[in-house]
């Protein structure tokens, strides 16, 4: 990254910094809020009033997502991999199911709902594996329009800030254990930044769980978006379009798989601090996020999309929650 363009990130990562310090001193006052779903809170108040400078978006598209996929490198330093492989297998299955349900609801409700199937595809998608990540590496393949896209992504992120809302509160009257919320918020909750800010706000305990599950999740963008590109490219093979197999592998992912497996190695001091630096870049990544979202915007997405994301992601959800009751894992 050129001098100029690093510059230009200061404004952006200034305002970040500022939201992110009071959002910790907050997240302190009111452990069960946490530090990053206030930041992102506030940042969608802030950005209600006064709207970013053209001079900070930059730095805000950065740390929203440069910051966060560091974050999950940074949590790869404090998890050994014997940890991550365990709880990724014990978690495919319900993996597995719930993302095939996601696809199987996106298409049933969306016929219902008279929804084109493209952006049945990108809702479906966002829901089943990792939000506006898979939207991001499914978009090359499926090619929907652009407006398509954009409500894709709006409807991805509302139901991201209602699962930040509403998912610890059901998870106390539930009686979830640590391991059990992990397992449900890692499985059910889109964006993986909402997914650890969630987790962690209930125990590290949860939070470890989590991440390993919404990565293993992460991981499925693969195979899900090579049989969208045969399927979709076979369609358009006229239309001269190449996709390549890299667009679809998160470089942070693969990372995070090289981190943990040198964490049994590193001094506890150090994978202490990757954690605890992780947690605030988690945070400074949602209330970059938070500041970068017009809730006006959102307004233009209609009812149909919206009431599709509702639909598929209480499918999720719910097959999450019954799922690991019936395996015994609350």
């Amino acid at each position: 990254m050129h001098a100029a363009a690093i510059k230009a990130l200061f404004p952006g990562l200034a305002l970040v910094a500022g939201v992110t310090l009071v959002a910790q001193l907050v997240g302190r006052q009111f452990p069960l809020v946490g530090g990053a779903v206030a930041g992102i809170l506030l940042g969608l108040l802030i950005r209600t009033r006064h709207a970013p400078a053209a001079r900070q978006l930059p730095g805000l598209r950065f740390a929203g997502r440069q910051l966060l996929q560091w974050s999950i490198v940074g949590l790869g330093l404090a998890l050994p991999i014997r940890a991550v492989l365990a709880t990724g297998l014990e978690s495919l299955s319900v993996t597995l199911v719930t993302l095939s349900l996601a696809f199987l609801s996106a298409f049933a409700f969306g016929r219902l709902l008279r929804i084109p199937d493209k952006l049945c595809v990108l809702i479906g998608g966002g829901t089943a594996i990792c939000g506006g990540s898979a939207i991001a590496a499914m978009t090359p393949v499926v090619r929907p329009e652009d407006h398509e896209a954009a409500f894709s992504l709006s409807t991805i992120f509302l139901f991201n800030i209602v699962a930040l809302l509403l998912f610890p509160a059901l998870g106390h009257w539930l009686g979830m254990s640590d391991r059990g919320f992990g397992l449900w918020a890692g499985t059910a909750i889109n964006d993986t930044s909402s997914v650890v800010a969630v987790a962690y706000s209930w125990s590290k305990e949860a939070g470890d769980e989590a991440t390993i599950v919404k990565l293993t999740r992460a991981l499925l963008i693969v195979p899900v978006t090579l049989i969208l590109a045969w399927v979709f490219l076979k369609r358009e093979a006229a239309s001269g379009v190449r996709f390549e197999i890299r667009h679809a592998v998160p470089w942070f992912i693969v990372a995070f798989v090289a981190a943990s497996a040198i964490s049994s190695y590193l001094p506890e001091f150090v994978t202490r601090a990757a954690h605890q630096v992780a947690s605030v870049l988690i945070g400074a990544a949602l209330t970059a996020i938070g500041l970068s979202t017009d809730l006006g915007r959102m307004k233009q997405t209609g009812w149909r999309p919206l009431a599709l994301g509702l639909l598929v992601w209480t499918t999720v959800a719910a097959s999450s929650l019954l799922l690991q009751g019936m395996l015994g894992a609350w």
